[in-house]
């Protein structure tokens, strides 16, 4: 037989489970009968109230083709009317401000709502946009103004691009400088003869004959493409170009060729100098056989003094 203290201890915990249980139903019951917990509950229930009232409003008085009558089927008085007709605009003041009531409680409800992004502002985002397929059509966001939107093809990079790029690319990889010329260019002709034969360059410039390649036509027009110079020559540097033969002969003479060369080249250029002719050699320096005539001289006229 259980002692007294756990008979205690058991009808104390059935009473405090009974309490919380009780508090707890109660709690619950209060929260499910509470009014106006949504807008949209409270919208429904705006509308149950309206249909409620225009049903009960109808009974209050009866109608028929010989004039306005009370409850009991007798004629009414004037006094009786006009109370009547000012009962009906009562109702029908207070059905309408019930209604607009509800129309703004769900205006209100819309606007709070969180609203999904638009399919159209969707396509074209992350890894929709990069997994793209060239020569698919795209359908960008419609504009404001709602005009048609008409497709954006992708362009197809055709068969004849594709091997004027890969030519471009095997001449830029020969060396650095790369001279784009013409044989019977007066101008081209000034070029080269600055780069390849004023300069000593290592690796050394690389002349393209643009009239003498199969596809010259077609790389002038990729030039121009590239560094928006149509005409010959085009010197580039690392890819970039520093203009023709103009440009090219006025750094030769304000010297600041080589330095440009360096920079632009960066570490593939191994060597920038200019070249020394022998003529002017011999100009800045004597030759020594006048040193040791001139040393006699002066050593004669000693003796004889």
């Amino acid at each position: 037989m259980p002692s007294n203290r756990r008979v205690k201890l058991f009808a104390l915990l059935i009473v405090i489970f009974l309490v919380t249980f009780f508090f707890y139903t109660t709690s619950v019951r209060q929260a499910q009968s509470s009014d106006l917990k949504s807008p949209d509950e409270f919208y429904s229930k705006t509308v149950k109230a309206l249909k409620d009232a225009g049903e009960g409003g109808g009974g209050g008085a009866i109608r028929s083709g010989g004039g306005a009558q009370s409850r009991l089927g007798k004629p009414m008085r004037g006094d009786d009317k006009e109370d009547l007709d000012n009962d009906d605009d009562d109702d029908a003041g207070r059905r309408e401000r019930l209604k607009k009531a509800a129309d703004e409680a769900k205006v209100k409800a819309n606007a709070k709502a969180p609203k999904p992004d638009p399919p159209s502002s969707v396509v074209g985002k992350g890894s929709a946009q990069e997994g793209a397929v060239a020569g698919r059509k795209t359908y960008p966001i419609k504009p404001k103004d709602g005009e048609a939107q008409k497709p954006i093809e992708e362009k197809v990079e055709t068969e004849e691009e594709h091997r004027i790029e890969v030519e471009m690319n095997s001449i830029l990889k020969r060396s650095p400088i790369i001279i784009f010329s013409k044989s019977y260019c007066p101008y081209s002709k000034r070029a080269k003869h600055i780069l390849l034969e004023q300069y000593s360059i290592e690796p050394a410039p690389f002349v393209v004959e643009l009239d003498q390649h199969p596809m010259g036509t077609l790389l002038q027009a990729s030039l121009a493409q590239m560094t928006g110079r149509k005409t010959v020559p085009n010197v580039l540097i690392s890819g970039k170009s520093i203009g023709g033969g103009d440009e090219v002969s006025a750094l030769d003479s304000e010297g600041e060729l080589i330095d440009l060369v360096k920079r632009m080249g960066g570490r593939r250029m191994l060597k920038v100098e200019k070249v020394v002719k022998v003529e002017e050699k011999a100009k800045e320096e004597p030759p020594k056989d006048q040193g040791k005539e001139s040393e006699k001289q002066k050593h004669g006229l000693k003796r004889r003094q």
